[in-house]
């Protein structure tokens, strides 16, 4: 029984205190509302590339994925066909599937509330997640941020919708070129160094030099294909080696007098 106590002290509280469980609802409700700011863009964009207001709010609430999102109204509008678009869709998108894996033992759901969980796994809510010291925290980091994307990220597509129908002629405000600027803007933080750059210049060249030659938005699976391939074939690096232990100076004798 003692050693069954001494267990059970031992390990961390399940419980997020009330101010712990403030503070991450407040941060989560923050990243909603950026979100959801973006969102309002995706709504514009998706309407004046082709979509309807009702397609574009069905992909906001079913796939719900911004980057994959982007992609397909982006090819859409570039006269893509359906193959094309669901592709690019599905090529971004497949990182929410390597994040469900290390979120997994962390959210232990199960029945409906695994299939809600799944829906919710984003780069937000799994970096919220990540990002708390414990797995009670990091469950109400997932659970909060996860819901208010959901819901300010809809909304947002919605009122961007409904405004660009609106419109006469939605890309006579640059609409056009705000996909390709999300982009640019989802990209920069990623090019941290020289290897990550030569990758990004190589798929960018393949891309352009593949427009004459293959239907409207396939490049942009050239691209992410270039960038698989390096992804795969780059060679691991060895971390480096310690520096063997620097020895202690001799002590100094004192001469013999």
């Amino acid at each position: 029984m003692r050693a069954r106590s001494e267990v059970r002290l031992a390990m961390p509280s399940i419980d997020v205190s009330a101010p712990a469980r403030r503070a991450i609802v407040r941060d989560a409700i923050g990243i909603g509302v950026a979100t959801g700011a973006f969102g309002l863009s995706y709504g514009a964009i998706a309407v004046a590339s082709g979509l309807s207001v009702i397609q574009t709010v069905a992909l906001s609430l079913l796939m719900f994925t911004g980057a994959s999102q982007f992609a397909l109204a982006g090819v859409v509008g570039a006269g893509g066909g359906a193959f094309a678009s669901a592709a690019t869709a599905v090529l971004l998108g497949t990182r929410n599937a390597l994040y469900g894996l290390q979120l997994s033992a962390l959210l232990r759901a199960r029945g409906p509330r695994r299939l809600l969980a799944a829906h919710l796994v984003i780069d937000e809510s799994a970096a919220m997640a990540v990002a708390q010291h414990d797995p009670p925290r990091a469950r109400v980091g997932f659970w909060a941020t996860g819901v208010s994307v959901f819901v300010l990220w809809n909304l947002g597509s919605l009122i961007g919708a409904v405004g660009a129908g609106l419109l006469e002629d939605p890309n006579r405000f640059g609409l056009d070129v705000a996909g390709p600027a999300a982009f640019v803007a989802l990209l920069a933080p990623r090019l941290r160094d020289r290897p990550t750059w030569i990758v990004a210049v190589l798929a960018a060249i393949a891309a352009i030099a593949s427009v004459p030659f293959v239907p409207a938005g396939m490049p942009v699976l050239v691209a992410a294909g270039i960038a698989a391939v390096a992804t795969f074939t780059r060679p691991a690096t060895d971390p480096p080696a310690p520096e063997p232990p620097v020895a202690d100076p001799p002590a100094h004798e004192p001469e013999a007098g």
